[in-house]
């Protein structure tokens, strides 16, 4: 099923809604896909990015970092966690940073 969201295109919020609609699916590859392009359509540079630009960025930090761990990409999923809590410190995304670390500290010594 090909969603196009004419909307989107130069909308980080729309992108981040489809991401989660995709994730929601068990379309993982495909919300991986609408999470990274949130980042690519925001200012590289944080000052310049408002109030709701900051929620939108690091929800869609944590959504990748949270699809990355269904994909069991371990490493990447830690870094989008860390992004995620550098832009949005919260209880969540401090949990899911302990969660991954945990994870690789047993894949490490197993």
């Amino acid at each position: 099923v090909a969603l196009f969201c004419i909307s989107c295109q130069k909308d980080p919020e729309g992108h981040l809604e489809l991401g989660n609609w995709y994730l929601q699916k068990g379309l993982i590859d495909e919300a991986i896909t609408e999470f990274r392009e949130v980042s690519r359509l925001l200012p590289p540079d944080h000052s310049k990015l408002d109030r709701d630009q900051f929620k939108v960025l690091g929800t869609a930090h944590f959504k990748l970092a949270l699809s990355y761990t269904k994909k069991g990409w371990w490493e990447y999923a830690l870094s989008e966690a860390k992004r995620s809590f550098d832009i949005s410190p919260n209880k969540d995304c401090h949990e899911l940073i302990t969660l991954i670390e945990e994870k690789l500290d047993q894949d490490t010594n197993s």
